[in-house]
């Protein structure tokens, strides 16, 4: 798992139908950039937590998907 934080969505027109009503956000982590599907309803600047591999598919049913918000994080203690 990861910890990043949104800084935008992506758009998308046309897309496979497994990816229908799909919401991809732009989640900056600290190795870069990664786009991931939305599973929670995460918006610009929430702090979230990704995960990603296999695991993410399997957590938006199968889709091809390599990341996915899974959790808005409310506090991180270091």
């Amino acid at each position: 798992m990861k910890i990043g934080t949104v800084t935008g969505v992506v758009w998308s027109t046309r897309k496979a139908s497994c990816l229908m009503g799909q919401t991809f956000l732009v989640v900056q982590t600290m190795e870069g950039q990664i786009v991931a599907a939305d599973q929670v309803g995460a918006g610009t600047g929430d702090k979230v937590l990704l995960v990603t591999g296999t695991v993410a598919s399997r957590f938006c049913m199968e889709a091809p998907v390599d990341a996915a918000v899974v959790a808005i994080l409310d506090q991180e203690e270091k």
